[in-house]
């Protein structure tokens, strides 16, 4: 998944992204509220995890006005304020979920898995196909032909958003955002090593998926179709 930390304390935020990262996840901070809202505002995320007090913007407010703009990305607020009265103030501005600090790191990721299953079907099923490949974005695992492939991470990533655009063009600029974090400053040409890296190992031995949509970007369709004469 790609994760927004919204975080002020440099500790706290430090400690919850290696945590993330290390778990196989692509993660953004923010170290106050403005700035959060107007990253989740991009919506390129698929989850936010939110401290509910934040300089500049309280998380709560950032919440509603998320709402507001119907905004349906999910939300796990962290807080230190965990009365019931608390909870239920979070719970009806608009959070998915909300976990009292100190909190369990393993208990956080289960959270956020189980954000992720109850959110939209349509950019969250449990397997995306296109032909006879398959990939489970929960389980981070891919097959072609009923064969396990090993992907690295930012392949799977990129593979994984071209799945959920199948017959879309997908350019550099969005494959850069859904694999590196934000504030990362990639060099050169490195999607297109990055697509010819994943070809070799998803399109050896089988009909091609991923196609070069020429001065645009990428498309991965499927194998039977005809191909149009802009494909390569």
């Amino acid at each position: 998944m790609r994760l927004l930390v919204a975080e002020d304390d440099e500790r706290t935020a430090n400690y919850l992204v290696n945590g993330l990262t290390e778990s196989g996840h692509t993660v953004d901070r923010a170290a106050d509220g403005a700035t959060a809202l107007a990253l989740a505002l991009e919506g390129i995320y698929d989850a936010l995890i939110l401290d509910r007090k934040m300089p500049g913007l309280d998380g709560l407010v950032l919440v509603r006005r998320l709402r507001q703009r119907d905004q349906r990305t999910p939300v796990l607020m962290l807080s230190g304020m965990a009365s019931t009265a608390d909870r239920v103030e979070g719970l009806r501005a608009g959070c998915d979920d909300y976990v009292a600090k100190p909190y369990s790191f393993v208990e956080l990721l289960a959270r956020l898995e189980a954000l992720s299953r109850r959110a939209d079907r349509s950019r969250r099923q449990t397997t995306l196909r296109v032909g006879d490949l398959e990939l489970d974005p929960l389980g981070r695992t891919m097959s072609r032909g009923g064969r396990v492939i090993e992907l690295g991470r930012r392949e799977f990533l990129m593979l994984e958003y071209l799945l959920r655009h199948v017959g879309q063009v997908v350019t550099r600029s969005m494959l850069l955002e859904a694999a590196w974090t934000y504030d990362a400053e990639p060099h050169g040409n490195v999607v297109d090593m990055h697509i010819h890296r994943l070809r070799r190992k998803i399109d050896d031995g089988f009909p091609r998926l991923i196609h070069t949509v020429l001065g645009a970007g990428y498309m991965i369709r499927e194998p039977e179709e005809a191909s149009p004469p802009d494909l390569a």
